[in-house]
């Protein structure tokens, strides 16, 4: 075995990397993980942090820059709190938000795992040029889609309700999940699938008791993301509702808050925290299913 490896550092084959001791001191590890996470923490967290203060900073201390330091709150408050939650609609905006985003996540779920198992499993003809039209579908902004949309709002009689949200809302969230689905469903082996089938399994039942149970990391990924996006929608929310009690709290916040060249910035800033906390909370409820949904599903 030492002649192998001699003859093989004389012939100029030996591996001169360094591998992971690139790491080993500290200098380099400073420069290439410490520093670059300090920035990226301090780039994700200083917003939520500036929400953070002016929320509970008194009025006076907004904009005096000369006697008050920016960065910091003296004399903290809750009245921008108490103001948004009891002297606004806000509670109704958060409450309409939540409603409008669990129904339709839902139904863009559901319709998404019918579409995408449809597309990578049953193998029709046509199957990837349908994907790649579904895709295609979710690059379409919704700057341009709110036009018709509203038209078809008006005819059927829902302007100004929370379905007009809950049923157009789908139109972006479908695409996207499904073509989300349709990689995941592309990592579980067919196998599986066969061996059903050989057993006398229907279509229903293989999609019920072999591929969704496997897919619970990808469906709760992809309703994650499909919550997020239906949660900060602007668009439509704004086009669709007129009254302040149906209004979702990105348009109720910004509509409300905000009276012609006057700004409500102790409450806009703790309308926008109150707001992102659903989100963080459900992402920090389903971050193991959501890197396991990244890393791919059932190994062969």
């Amino acid at each position: 075995m030492s002649e192998i490896i001699q003859n093989t550092k004389q012939a100029g084959l030996h591996d001169d990397s360094e591998g992971m001791e690139q790491f080993n001191t500290l200098p380099r590890r400073i420069v290439t993980v410490y520093l670059p996470l300090a920035v990226f923490v301090f780039v994700l967290l200083f917003p939520f942090y500036w929400m953070a203060i002016t929320a509970i900073k008194p009025d006076y201390q907004l904009t005096d820059y000369k006697n008050y330091s920016p960065f910091w709150v003296i004399e903290p408050t809750l009245e921008h709190v108490k103001f948004l939650l009891f002297e606004t609609s806000y509670p109704g905006w958060l409450w309409n938000t939540m409603l409008v985003s669990f129904a339709s996540t839902f139904i863009s779920l559901a319709a998404s795992v019918f579409a995408a198992y449809a597309i990578e499993r049953v193998r029709f003809t046509g199957a990837r040029v349908t994907g790649l039209m579904i895709f295609l579908a979710y690059l379409v902004p919704p700057s341009i889609l709110f036009i018709p949309l509203a038209f078809i709002v008006f005819k059927v009689g829902i302007f100004d309700s929370r379905l007009a949200l809950i049923l157009t809302y789908p139109t972006f969230l479908i695409p996207f999940c499904t073509w989300l689905l349709m990689g995941y469903f592309r990592s579980i082996p067919f196998e599986l699938e066969e061996s059903a089938l050989v057993d006398g399994a229907t279509r229903w039942q293989i999609l019920t008791k072999v591929i969704l149970p496997l897919a619970v990391p990808g469906l709760i990924s992809a309703g994650i993301f499909a919550f997020t996006l239906s949660w900060n929608e602007f668009i439509y929310a704004l086009t669709f509702i007129s009254s302040s009690e149906n209004k979702t709290v990105p348009v109720g916040v910004l509509t409300e808050l905000v009276r012609g060249d006057i700004y409500e910035w102790g409450a806009l800033m703790s309308g926008a925290l109150l707001g992102s906390l659903p989100v963080v909370i459900l992402y920090s409820f389903f971050v193991d299913y959501y890197v396991s949904s990244m890393t791919g599903a059932v190994k062969e």
